[in-house]
């Protein structure tokens, strides 16, 4: 049975983290965490964190009395851990996130047409920027200099798994919700295990995104979003080819190419379904891998061994994300075991 899921709006519960060296500093002894933007702190004395980024060493005001996101990997945490925003790219952040239809929210746009001078009127202690964003880095800097910017980015010579949990580990160290990063690490690591543990080690997989009514091949180790899952979960690739790209629309393989591979697993990111969901145009996954005539003796499809990653993984990319599709990829595994 192919399988498919969508992304709750609740916290999934969370994962064991990287060893970071995280030291709180003593407190100034003023109490900020009431104002436009200040975190959940749970009324905290106000005092600072000492913690590394990709760019090193950070000091960061705890709680911050006003915080901007631009990372879409930390919307889903920061939503689930009752973080106030002053602003954030909500233009980016996908339907399933109650903060992207709250106005109290300055929205910055999106990365394609930003409007960066806008974080002025938040008044930032604390810039949490990075994927599509991490470009602005320096106009940040101009325009909120009394800002950390803080950025996590996942390290392209660190495993990326251990990347998302050094992710929510510093944002848990730095919102005091440290029980909840950890936790977040712990699932992913059982999700990555439960798959593990299913896979016969031997069975071809292939990984595909969809875009614009049309099906693109995700390279093993370097496609998007899928790619770092081959080596990391051991999978067998059912095709490698030279010269592969991580493009967000896949890279120009055929679907015959594809079919004649005959992967006996198909892994799926429907790139439209995050941004394009309420265009008449728009085609669903499951439908163009149904109709297309070349998959259509592939095993894969044949015995419905298609998994689909969550609707909003354009847009959210985080943690969570990859945790729920672990989950239901094992859940498949485990069924034809």
């Amino acid at each position: 049975m192919t399988s498919f899921t969508r992304r709750s709006l609740g916290a999934l519960s969370a994962a064991g983290v990287l060893g970071l060296a995280l030291t709180a500093c003593g407190g100034t002894g003023e109490d900020d965490a009431t104002g436009a933007g200040a975190s959940d702190a749970g009324g905290a004395e106000a005092g600072t964190v000492e913690v590394e980024d990709n760019n090193g060493p950070q000091t960061v005001q705890t709680p911050p009395s006003s915080v901007v996101a631009t990372d879409n990997r930390t919307f889903e945490a920061l939503a689930d851990w009752g973080v106030t925003l002053a602003a954030a790219a909500r233009t980016l952040m996908p339907s399933t996130n109650p903060l992207k239809e709250d106005e109290s929210i300055i929205d910055l746009g999106s990365h394609r047409e930003p409007d960066l001078e806008a974080v002025v009127a938040a008044e930032p202690t604390l810039i949490i920027n990075g994927q599509r964003f991490a470009q602005y880095h320096d106009d940040f800097v101009k325009y909120a200099p009394d800002a950390t910017i803080l950025e996590l980015d996942p390290r392209d010579d660190q495993p990326f798994a251990d990347e998302l949990k050094r992710q929510v580990s510093v944002l848990g160290e730095i919102f005091e919700k440290q029980t909840e990063a950890e936790a977040l690490g712990t699932d992913l690591d059982a999700a990555m295990e439960r798959v593990k543990a299913a896979y016969d080690g031997s069975s071809t997989v292939m990984a595909v995104t969809t875009s614009g009514g049309e099906i693109g091949y995700i390279a093993p180790g370097q496609g998007r979003t899928l790619g770092w899952t081959f080596e990391a979960l051991g999978l067998a690739p059912a095709l490698e080819v030279e010269g592969a790209s991580d493009d967000h629309e896949g890279d120009d393989i055929s679907v015959e190419a594809i079919a004649d591979s005959n992967p006996a697993w198909i892994l799926v990111m429907d790139r439209d379904a995050a941004v394009s969901a309420d265009d008449p145009e728009y085609t669903p996954a499951n439908e163009l891998l149904d109709s297309s005539e070349a998959l259509a003796g592939v095993t894969a499809v044949a015995e419905g061994n298609i998994v689909y990653m969550p609707a909003d993984t354009y847009t959210n990319e985080g943690i969570q994300t990859y945790t729920e599709f672990f989950n239901t990829f094992a859940d498949a595994l485990e069924g034809k075991a």
